[in-house]
Order: C-alpha cells, then sequence, then structure tokens
C-alpha cells in the first residue's frame, strides 16, 4: 500500500497575513531535506507567495522560507519561456490548471499555458531533477529570475552548466551567508551563442536558450562553495535518470510515512493523518553538505566560516518543543539524535544554545524551550552521551547568564534569578518567560538526574517551582510582578498580549507542564482546578487588544473557531484538553480532543485552525489520533486519550 496518494501537500496554503489555515508553503522535497521547491504564484503577495487559488504561477522556487512571518534566503526561481521573454516574475507569469498539476511530496508537476511547456521536477536532499517538455516548436529558453536578494550567473559552455549564487537572508545571524547552486543541462540541448545574462545584484536574471523540446537538467546547492554544489549534484545525481531519481524519492517518502500505518474509518481520515505525517517530516530541516570524502561540513552562520559536523535549521523550538519531537521518540530516533548533535553544535559555535533558527538565530518567540527537546531526548535514550553533557552545560549557560544579543538566551535571565520571576516593568511578555525559565529548570534537572549529575537534580527542581510566585489567586490566573512584587491595577483575564504571549491570561497560565498536581493545588486542589478548565472551555472566544495596540491574526482565528477560550489555532493551548486526563478526568479530555481533530484539521488548502509551524500542529493531529499526547516532553509517558483511528503500527508494532 502507498501513503503519498493520500498526500496533500497544499494542506495549510489558503492563508493570508490576516488569517492563517496554516502558513505553510507545498514543498517538494526529500524528509528533512535541505533544498524544498513549490510553485511561486505571485510575488507581490511577499511572503505570501502562494495561494492555491491562483491559477496562474512566475515559476518554480527553491525556498527555505519556514514561515511567512520569517522570510526566505538563498531562493532561486525558474520559468520556462518563449516569444516575448521576460526578465522578472511580475512580467513572466503564465496561467495552469490547478486542476491538472501535480504536486506531490516526491514530484512536481505543472504545465505553464504561456510557454506550452511542462515542467517537471523531483527533489535530491541538495538539489533536484528537472524535465522540461515544450508542446510546440518555438524558440525557448528556461529563465532564472531574480526573487530576493543580490544574483550573480555565469554559463560554462562547455560543461552546459549555469552556476548561480544568491546571497539573501531576510531574518537572522547570517555572516557572509551566500547561496551557490548550480544547474546542468544533459545532451546537446543549449543554444549557447544565444544564453542571456544580464542585470546585477537585485536585478539579475539569466535565459539559457534552449534548441531542443524535451530538455532535462540536475541541480546541486550548496550554503558552502560552487564547488560543493557541483559536488552534490554529481553525488545525488550521478548518471541517474529522471524517472529513477523519482524512484528514490518516492522510495524515501513512502519509507518515513510507512513509519506509521494505521486505518481509519474514512478517506478523509486517512488523507488528514498521512498529510499531517509528511508535514512532520519536513523540518528542522538539514543545513549540512557531504564533502567529496563523504564527510559532514557546514556553513556556521555566526562566523561565516565552514566547520565540519551536521547542522539543522528552520525550527522554532517555542513551538516544536511542544509536539514534533515527542513524534521523533516513536518514529524517527536517529534522525532526532543527528539533529541534537546540530543544535549542541551551534552553541559550541555561537555560545549560546539556538531558540529559533532560520540560515542562523532567529531569537523569534521568548524563552529557551530547546531544553524541553534536551530533556525529551534525555530520557528517551536518544543521543551520544557527550553530545547530552555538552547539551547540559548549554542549558547552564543560559539559565544562570544573559546575553547582550536579545536574540540568544534567556531574555530577563538576570532578574529570573534575582527576584524567582522576570518583572513585568523589566521584560515583555514576563509571564511567559517566567513559566518557561521554570519548566527549563526542570529539564535542566532531569537532563541532570540522567546524566549522574546528582548535585544539580535538587536546586533546579526548587527553581522549578517558581510559577507559583506569579500566581494570583485571586484571579486564578498568572499575572506579572514588578520588582517591587505589585502586579497591574487593570487586569482582563481576555486582554492579549503585554505579559503573555500571542494570547491572554487564559491561554498563557496553565503551562506548567512539569508540575500539574502542584498547578492544581494553587486552585484548591483537581476539583477546583477542573472547574478553572470548564470554564476556559465555555467562556465566549472573545480578546481585547491592549497589549499589541492591535489585532493580530491568532485573535481572529480563535475567535473563529470558537473552543471557548481554548485557542488550539495556537500553542499555548496545545496541552489544554489533556489536562482533564492529567486530573482523572478521561471523559473530557477524550470529548475535546475528539472534536477538535475532527473539527479544527482537515487535509484541505485550509485544513489547519492556525499557523502550522513546521510540524508542530501537525504532529499534535498526528499523535492525538494515536491516542496520546507529551503533555511534558522530558516525562517518558504521555497523557492518553481517545484513539482517532481504528488501528495503528508504530514501526510495524500495534499500539
Amino acid at each position: 500500500m502507498k501513503y503519498i496518494p493520500y498526500v496533500n501537500i497544499k494542506q495549510g496554503t489558503a492563508s493570508i497575513s490576516r488569517f492563517s489555515c496554516g502558513n505553510t508553503l507545498p514543498l517538494t522535497q526529500r524528509p528533512f531535506g535541505m533544498t524544498p521547491f513549490c510553485l511561486q504564484s505571485d510575488a507581490s503577495g511577499n511572503r505570501w507567495f502562494f495561494h492555491p487559488n491562483h491559477p496562474y504561477t512566475e515559476g518554480v522556487r527553491l525556498s527555505h522560507q519556514p514561515s511567512p512571518w520569517l522570510g526566505d534566503y538563498g531562493p532561486f526561481l525558474m520559468m520556462p519561456q518563449n516569444d516575448v521573454i521576460a526578465d522578472t516574475a511580475p512580467r513572466a507569469w503564465s496561467g495552469y490548471r490547478p486542476q491538472d498539476a501535480v504536486m506531490r511530496p516526491d514530484y512536481l508537476k505543472v504545465t505553464m499555458l504561456r510557454s506550452n511547456c511542462t515542467f517537471e521536477l523531483t527533489p535530491t536532499d541538495h538539489g533536484a531533477a528537472v524535465r522540461l517538455s515544450f508542446h510546440d516548436d518555438r524558440a525557448s529558453v528556461l529563465s532564472l529570475l531574480p526573487v530576493h536578494g543580490n544574483y550573480t550567473y555565469r554559463y560554462d559552455a562547455d560543461t552546459q552548466m549555469l552556476i548561480g549564487s544568491n546571497d539573501f537572508a531576510s531574518a537572522g545571524v547570517a555572516v557572509d551567508f551566500k547561496a551557490y547552486f548550480a544547474i546542468k543541462f544533459l545532451g546537446d540541448v543549449v543554444d549557447t551563442d544565444k544564453v542571456v545574462i544580464g542585470g546585477e545584484g537585485a536585478s539579475a536574471f539569466a535565459h539559457v536558450a534552449l534548441k531542443a523540446r524535451n530538455v532535462e537538467a540536475r541541480i546541486g546547492y550548496s550554503y558552502i562553495s560552487e564547488e560543493m554544489a557541483l559536488i552534490a549534484m554529481e553525488r545525488e545525481c550521478g548518471n541517474l535518470s529522471f524517472d529513477t531519481l523519482w524512484g528514490l524519492a518516492e522510495n524515501e517518502w513512502e519509507e518515513k510515512l510507512h513509519r506509521i500505518e494505521v486505518t481509519t474509518d474514512t478517506e478523509d481520515q486517512m488523507k488528514t493523518f498521512y498529510t499531517c505525517l509528511y508535514r512532520a517530516l519536513l523540518f528542522p530541516q538539514k543545513a549540512y553538505e557531504l564533502d567529496k570524502d563523504g564527510k559532514p561540513v557546514h556553513y556556521v552562520p555566526c562566523t561565516g566560516k565552514t566547520r565540519a559536523g551536521v547542522r539543522y535549521t528552520n525550527n522554532g523550538f517555542w513551538d516544536t518543543s511542544r509536539t514534533v519531537y515527542s513524534l521523533f521518540t516513536l518514529i524517527a530516533r536517529d534522525e532526532f539524535a543527528d539533529m541534537l548533535e546540530g543544535f549542541v553544535g551551534d552553541y559550541e559555535e555561537s555560545g549560546w544554545l539556538p531558540r529559533w533558527l532560520g540560515i542562523g538565530e532567529i531569537g523569534s518567540m521568548p524563552s529557551t524551550l530547546i531544553d524541553s527537546v534536551i530533556a525529551c531526548a534525555a530520557v528517551n535514550g536518544i543521543g551520544k552521551r557527550e553530545v547530552l553533557e555538552k547539551a547540559l552545560e548549554g542549558m547552564l549557560h543560559h539559565a544562570n547568564n544573559e546575553s547582550e544579543d536579545r536574540r540568544y538566551g534567556r531574555n530577563g535571565a538576570l532578574s529570573y534569578l534575582k527576584y524567582g520571576y522576570v518583572p513585568r516593568n523589566e521584560q515583555r511578555e514576563s509571564v511567559n518567560l517566567t513559566l518557561d525559565a521554570a519548566y527549563g529548570d526542570w529539564c535542566i534537572a532531569t537532563v541532570a538526574k540522567v546524566l549522574g549529575r546528582d548535585e544539580l537534580v535538587e536546586p533546579y527542581m526548587a527553581r522549578a517551582k517558581n510559577y507559583k510566585n506569579i500566581f494570583d489567586a485571586t484571579s486564578g490566573f498568572m499575572r506579572g510582578r514588578d520588582t517591587e512584587g505589585k502586579m497591574a491595577d487593570f487586569f482582563d483575564p481576555c486582554s492579549w498580549g503585554g505579559e503573555y504571549t500571542e494570547g491572554s491570561a487564559w491561554q498563557n497560565s496553565m503551562f506548567v507542564p512539569h508540575d500539574v498536581e502542584g498547578l492544581a493545588e494553587l486552585y484548591g486542589g483537581r476539583e477546583k482546578f477542573i472547574e478553572k478548565l470548564d470554564e476556559l472551555f465555555a467562556t465566549p472566544p472573545k480578546y481585547r487588544v491592549f497589549g499589541y495596540n492591535n489585532e493580530i491574526h491568532e485573535m481572529t482565528e480563535m475567535a473563529s473557531a470558537d473552543f471557548g477560550q481554548c485557542a488550539i489555532s495556537n500553542q499555548p493551548s496545545f496541552h489544554l484538553p489533556f489536562l482533564y486526563a492529567a486530573l482523572g478526568e478521561q471523559a473530557k479530555t477524550d470529548y475535546w480532543v475528539t472534536k477538535l481533530c475532527a473539527e479544527a484539521f482537515s487535509w484541505h488548502d485550509d485544513g489547519y485552525p492556525g499557523d502550522e509551524d513546521n510540524g508542530t500542529a501537525a504532529s499534535w493531529y498526528v499523535l492525538a489520533s494515536l491516542g496520546m499526547y507529551p503533555v511534558c516532553p522530558g516525562h517518558k509517558e504521555m497523557i492518553p486519550c481517545r484513539r482517532q483511528v481504528k488501528t495503528a503500527k508504530i514501526l510495524g508494532k500495534e499500539i
């Protein structure tokens, strides 16, 4: 049985800046691969450059955009043209029939109506194979058109190869960043005398004139050098045919998707499950390459140098730590170990464990929830001991020191040490910073215990209780305190922002994953806490914008879904339905999980209740469907819930 036919890679792409149904791109790439490709339909949408309702395209783009909120790096755009040859994407656009296009994880096929050319692509880890079929005899070209940043091009007639580079990095640390790509045309298909390279910098373009109707090309890509792009192309493509390379990509995806085998009551459920599983296996993406000797090397964003070892990127731990890596403990343990080694490598290079990686550290979102990822690995026996020891060193560093560059480490770490909380008059989002730090301290104690560092366990377990310092017993919410210990005079639990991250007191007050029992005691015991949870789900999804001074899309999405104040559209609410089961009320967890899976998720182009966030929401659905959820990554056990699939096997074993 094949699972790729159940996958809709356009899931979540029917999004706009004011309303996210995933904010995804329809990526054709290898699992965790370095080179994702997709259609660009309209560059005027800036970071929202693809929409499934657009019956037109500006070409096939290599894009590393992890989210429209963070932008792209190292992109390039390919477009077949004839008749009137345009030098920019907005002038080169062509209609296409979305219903006739094939968009799969392993294969992309689209016919550009203007040039009457069918463009096919299948990905490799660091490149792709391309096949062009022009359906009439017009003189045609394959154009490389500018997207962002500065481009350079040169054509080597002897090898029929176009060599290009791009220096664009929209966000994050990226010293001397440049991406290199090589496109080699197979056979005698290029009219060398008519190859045109024009423009400079941000307006540079290339038109490779073709003298055949059927053309194949191979692509290699690198963050290090032209030579490494060529090495990748030769190693991954060699003399293999397009169909053989496609078969390899298909086999790799089928192997990954078959790591979980389920049966369901409906085909819609099958499609939603395997579409979400596909998306969970896209990120983090490889940012390392293999040199001529087959050894891993990578570009170092904080220095611009090259260093030995693996590296992964496009991952925001504030989001992915909640679901993605717990799923990987079940289906991708070896890959998880590699990823952990790469994240620790970032610490060795920059002095700080990563928070939100694009090409380099972006620092978006608060806190250092990579602590959770490391604890998850440690308790599940993932990662070499020396890697975990270095990871613990990095955890201790950001728990007790503060960087002058806000992109690194825990913001407000020194004040947290002084007061036992992050003061609201010193840092925005002080409630989340405090709660995340307390959980991070518990993660440190957990990793220390695994490694036999017993002297660290008790003090960090004590620090993990600091969440109690910001609980307001009068209102029943977590609230910020200033340096004098005072809370604000004005309080509305539906007011977003300010002391809270992408939510209000409702969504953010119950994030104490490491001590649910202790949190319940603050409310007066289990029954009182369950009453508060009932109130959360029963309270209408109203919001006030004071902390942001305007509406943000997460507010709109929460209100449109109407699951009370459980904003399943965003990560702070992901664990809320499972708190019932953690407190012994299994039926209520089962009710809400079943309702959320059925009503908030689908395989369709608008299939998410909010931002998908690099596998985070997809992994939520996969885990919930399997009947489990990691309320506290760092605990080996997960919280049970009603299984949404009929039968399930993980790596061939029934669960």
